[in-house]
């Protein structure tokens, strides 16, 4: 059970990196991709963090609300 939980975590987050666009802006370069979410966690674990975290979670609210607005 706990690894079809895993599972659908990990697709649900996949999903996300599709959603944002970062697979087309990118062209599918795993390195770029994985490049950009460690430049993301630098900041996130720097003096800034927590102001970086909640514009992020400010941001991905609005872009979900919008989302759900336009269906």
């Amino acid at each position: 059970m706990k690894r079809r939980e895993r599972s659908r975590h990990l697709i649900e987050l996949g999903g996300l990196v599709v959603k944002a666009g970062l697979v087309d802006l990118t062209d599918d370069d795993r390195a770029t991709l994985y490049g950009a979410f460690l430049t993301v966690a630098e900041r996130l674990r720097s003096d800034e963090g927590k102001t970086a975290l909640a514009l992020l979670q400010r941001k991905g609210k609005r872009a979900f609300e919008a989302e759900q607005d336009g269906s």
